[in-house]
């Protein structure tokens, strides 16, 4: 025990330098640091929680797993999405996709056990890592900000337990081409290594398609975690689940069954309605964010800016000068420094353009204006 009687594996970890600049903004700040889409959740999937709450049916505990017509409906997704047929069984519906990715780590990752993941990356990777006792190991990204198969290749030792696949990517936006999520099923399959794809922003990519290693690789080699709060957005709902093969599953679930018991009833209804009810919503999203994306790369061209170009999501990591993100907080513009999401994310700030579109315009006005007086 560390002197100050608190786990070293927690005491390893901080609040997320994400909260920290947000803490530090100001109540009118115009915010380009949050992964919340502004978008109304889906007026079905509402319906779904009140008339399941009117009903008497969200009161009581689910099954662990969750609802079998809501795991019925993911495995429809996925049999749809990735052309896997996927058990109903082989679902657990968590408390958001957070819990999905404790999950498979907590059931994968033994003390000093090696992780791989991308660098820059969304910070519950390093994170979740030390909670469960093991060793990150991040692994930097290509100029376009994808993951290189081989770098994820040449990482992997006796001790890896588990990689990391998330596309399209967060912070980055970077979207991995169908060639290199080949690669990925191939590596989990040829050195018994576990590759957790994180598919959160699926629905979101503007050029080319989604593609997941689920699809190509031994069933038993990859774990999907995936959610209801991006695609949906239903980020307040908590609801996002985890599907692998049924032995994987059952070591998870006894994770979930003692942190979670089972995800809130209420929302997993609104996730029902909102997987099998009509999905204009999320094509709507889509093509406002890709008009969004459009404008901030012709607008940093402009300021001349670089900017590796986002095929998804809807972030951007933009290479900026020192003190640009505190100049833009002190404005009233939030950003996040890209060293929040590790060490490769130095020398770059993260935007999300998950904002309200004359909002944006105003931000990029002030960014244009903190980058001339920083030139100056």
């Amino acid at each position: 025990m560390s002197d100050s009687e608190f786990a070293p594996r927690v005491e390893a970890i901080s609040i997320s330098g994400i909260r920290e600049v947000f803490e530090a903004a100001g109540e009118d700040a115009i915010n380009l640091g949050l992964g919340q889409p502004d978008f109304p959740a889906p007026d079905h999937a509402r319906r779904g929680a009140i008339e399941a709450i009117e009903a008497g049916k969200a009161d009581a505990y689910t099954s662990n797993k969750g609802i079998e017509p809501l795991r019925e409906a993911i495995a429809a997704k996925h049999e749809r999405d990735q052309e896997v047929a996927v058990d109903p069984g082989d679902v657990i519906a968590t408390a958001g996709g957070s819990e999905a990715l404790h999950l498979a780590f907590e059931a994968h990752v033994d003390a000093g056990e090696e992780v791989i993941f991308p660098d820059p990356g969304f910070v519950s990777y390093d994170a979740l890592t030390k909670v469960a006792g093991g060793t990150p190991k991040p692994v930097p990204l290509r100029d376009d900000l994808t993951l290189d198969p081989a770098a994820v290749e040449e990482a992997i030792t006796e001790d890896t337990a588990v990689f990391v696949v998330n596309s399209p990517g967060n912070p980055t936006g970077a979207v991995s081409p169908e060639d290199d999520i080949r690669e990925f099923a191939r590596i989990a399959d040829e050195y018994d290594v576990v590759c957790v794809s994180d598919e959160v922003y699926e629905p979101f990519v503007f050029e080319g398609e989604h593609h997941s290693p689920i699809t190509y690789a031994d069933t038993d080699s990859v774990v999907v975690v995936n959610g209801c709060s991006k695609t949906y957005s239903m980020t307040g709902w908590r609801l996002g689940w985890v599907t692998a093969s049924t032995r994987r599953i059952e070591r998870m679930l006894r994770v979930h069954q003692y942190v979670q018991a089972c995800a809130s009833a209420p929302a997993q209804y609104a996730a029902e309605a909102a997987l099998t009810g009509p999905q204009g919503v999320v094509d709507e999203m889509r093509e406002t964010f890709e008009k969004r994306r459009n404008l901030l790369l012709d607008r940093f061209e402009e300021m001349g800016v670089e900017v590796p170009t986002p095929k998804g999501a809807f972030y951007a990591m933009p290479k900026v000068p020192e003190g640009f993100v505190d100049a833009c907080i002190d404005r009233g513009v939030i950003v996040v420094p890209g060293e929040a999401f590790g060490e490769g994310g130095a020398g770059h700030a993260r935007l999300s353009y998950a904002n309200d579109t004359e909002a944006l315009r105003e931000a990029l006005d002030v960014m244009e204006d903190v980058l001339a007086d920083l030139r100056a």
